[in-house]
């Protein structure tokens, strides 16, 4: 079953952000948009580029009012401990939520319960905490930080204009289309 266009279910973790472990919950992401962004491990190869990639992002992100929740299945001090041996990670200025329990990794859907690992997944939510997006990538298949931002920029756009809709490759200010009987078979 798709979890597209479902409310994501309530969760309270800890989190290593700005220095401090701090409690995460489902009532942060609401009332903004949130990109909820699963990876394995820390101190893995792979990850570490995805995480560095987000963070050399990151005021993009925050100029589209967005905020970014990196989560895997270890602890909150593995975490601290990533961002202080790691200078990739040490450029993280966003949550690095901890789910050693995997709650939040299953309630996303995204366990490989054999492994007790997250899949690579991207979740991206509403203001209304409903997941607009989801993209999960094979262990080896690396993100792309800049074609997550196009999508946001998608979402928010058709979230703001009722009716419309972005088509393949469509960057802000470009054309968008308004599905209807006339429009059939003419794309």
């Amino acid at each position: 079953m798709s979890v597209i266009s479902t409310e994501i279910v309530p969760f309270t973790a800890t989190a290593f952000h700005d220095g401090e472990f701090v409690e995460i919950s489902d009532a942060d992401l609401k009332g903004k948009w949130s990109v909820v962004f699963f990876y394995p491990a820390d101190f893995t190869f792979v990850c570490p580029t995805e995480l560095g990639d987000l963070a050399d992002n990151y005021a993009e992100f925050q100029r589209l009012g967005v905020e970014v929740y990196s989560v895997s299945t270890d602890t909150h001090f593995v975490h601290k401990a990533w961002h202080a041996a790691s200078d990739t990670i040490g450029k993280i200025r966003y949550p690095m939520i901890a789910d050693p329990t995997g709650t939040i990794t299953r309630n996303f859907d995204n366990m490989r319960d054999d492994e007790g690992l997250a899949d690579r997944g991207t979740f991206v939510i509403d203001p209304d905490g409903v997941i607009q997006l989801v993209e999960i990538t094979p262990e080896g298949v690396g993100r792309n930080a800049v074609e997550l931002l196009r999508k946001i920029k998608a979402a928010q756009y058709v979230r703001e204009h009722p009716g419309e809709v972005c088509p393949a490759k469509w960057e802000d200010g470009d054309d968008t289309l308004s599905p209807s009987l006339d429009l059939v078979g003419k794309i």
